[in-house]
């Protein structure tokens, strides 16, 4: 694998472009676009606010790049034509072309705020979410004009587009009434339709693949979760037979819509079909593992002692048991439960994160359409330390990419081939070529050949070397 310089950032604020041509990085009040194949610069902005003058001398530059006036989002359009730069704690957000440096567009939230600015999948409009969930306005770029939804439920979740952008899903909360409204992008983000939900107190909503359905689930205190029509018609409602306790924490969506998978604050998975909307499967996770479940275990050697550069396989285990954190049951949010549900890209892996088990993941395996359907673990990592953030390529099925905070990048793949020739997997750390670089993050490139890995104020490109 190889490592490219370190470069600096600010706030993890680093992004491929949609076609993995070019990086976008942040550095406090300044923008950098690199190219992707060699990190070399292509453009840079500077960010003054727009409300602040340019500063005219080092001293001024140095007072006015506070924290406050750092960029705290940023984003491409779809056809990597726009950047976006939004200050948060200032209101603003400039837009900039990249086919002409002098172009600038700037937004200003105004006196309801700012709390996140995001692109709309056509990447020429811009959805702004205003500080303490007052409104959404939906700015363009094509004609200058704002379309405006008041009282979103969320700004971080509780909306969604449909996967082909032409309506958007937002939770709003009207007449003290937890309401969806559907507005279409084709017609200028006009009301659609608008229907109350069978919610008392909303957590969030996704829209299935095929945008056809819609799961709403309520708050921790509540274990229901509801899939509706896109005209607002309850077609099932989904509680577990037994006292699961608290609520929902998250479901994610089978990349072919045939699935949902839910889970909450306990160790139990639900796999609800899209037929009758009932579990299919039920799998619980427990501390021991299962006879006949590949188990790595990470090697227990200090990377930032480690002299050498290169590749520290796992440990295959046959038994093996997962390290659980005691429930701490008298608090009103337990560290327990399911934090992450991911399907890889064509849907036959699972990746599950319990936060009571947090050095640990399970991958579970599920069949293709050709099949029997037989869901099961598959494999469970161990590791020495907390698992920050896992993430599969979004391209290769099979290959995961996880960070620890720690000087290594951590992989799993069923791409390997064994002695005899037979399909196999492998769970490796790789060594960074760095002194005192720790990986908190990573992320894809959109073609699923390189990867970002950040450090607080730092990051570097890993791509793997393939062999002649």
């Amino acid at each position: 694998m190889d490592f490219t310089p370190i470069h600096e950032q600010s706030s993890s604020l680093v992004e491929f472009s949609p076609g993995s041509h070019f990086l976008l990085t942040a550095i406090r009040t300044r923008l950098v676009v690199r190219r992707s194949e060699n990190l070399e610069i292509s453009r840079v902005w500077e960010e003054p606010p727009s409300d602040s003058p340019p500063p005219s001398t080092s001293r001024d530059r140095q007072s006015s790049a506070g924290p406050d006036a750092w960029i705290t989002h940023i984003g491409w359009s779809c056809d990597s034509e726009f950047i976006l730069a939004a200050f948060a704690k200032k209101g603003v957000v400039n837009v900039h072309k990249m086919r002409d440096e002098s172009w600038k567009a700037t937004i200003e939230a105004g006196v309801e705020g700012l709390s996140r600015a995001v692109w709309a999948p056509d990447g020429r409009h811009i959805l702004c979410f205003s500080e303490w969930g007052l409104r959404v306005t939906i700015w363009s770029l094509t004609t200058g004009g704002a379309t405006y939804i008041q009282y979103p439920l969320h700004p971080e979740r509780g909306w969604c587009f449909r996967k082909d952008g032409r309506y958007l899903l937002v939770a709003e909360r009207v007449n003290s009434k937890d309401t969806l409204g559907i507005y279409d992008s084709s017609k200028g983000y006009q009301l659609a339709r608008q229907f109350s939900l069978p919610t008392s107190s909303l957590s969030s909503i996704s829209i299935s693949p095929r945008g056809n359905h819609v799961a709403a689930w309520e708050n921790a205190l509540e274990y229901r979760l509801f899939i509706l029509t896109l005209t607002g018609h309850v077609v099932a409602t989904f509680t577990p037979d037994h006292d699961a306790g608290l609520g929902i924490r998250t479901v994610s969506w089978h990349p072919g819509g045939s699935f949902l998978a839910v889970g909450g604050w306990e160790e139990k998975i639900y796999i609800l079909n899209n037929v009758t909307w009932t579990p299919v499967a039920e799998i619980d996770l427990q501390a021991r593992i299962p006879a006949g479940i590949n188990i790595w275990r990470e090697r227990f050697v200090s990377l930032d002692r480690s002299q050498s550069v290169g590749f520290l396989p796992y440990e295959r285990l046959q038994t093996g048991v997962v390290p659980f954190v005691r429930r701490e049951t008298g608090k009103p949010h337990p560290r327990t439960g399911v934090i992450q549900l991911d399907w890889n890209v064509d849907g036959t892996l699972l990746l599950v994160r319990l936060e009571n088990a947090p050095t640990s993941i399970y991958i579970l395996h599920f069949p293709g359409p050709e099949e029997e359907f037989d869901p099961r673990l598959r494999s469970v990592l161990l590791h020495s330390q907390s698992i920050l953030y896992a993430h599969w390529n979004p391209v290769r099925p099979g290959v995961l990419g996880i960070s620890c905070g720690t000087g290594g990048l951590y992989t799993w793949s069923n791409e390997w081939m064994n002695d005899e020739g037979e399909e196999d997997e492998m769970a490796e750390c790789v060594k960074i070529p760095a002194d005192n670089f720790q990986v908190r993050d990573i992320k894809w490139s959109p073609d699923g050949k390189t990867m970002v890995l950040l450090d607080k104020t730092d990051f570097c490109c890993a791509a793997e070397v393939k062999e002649e």
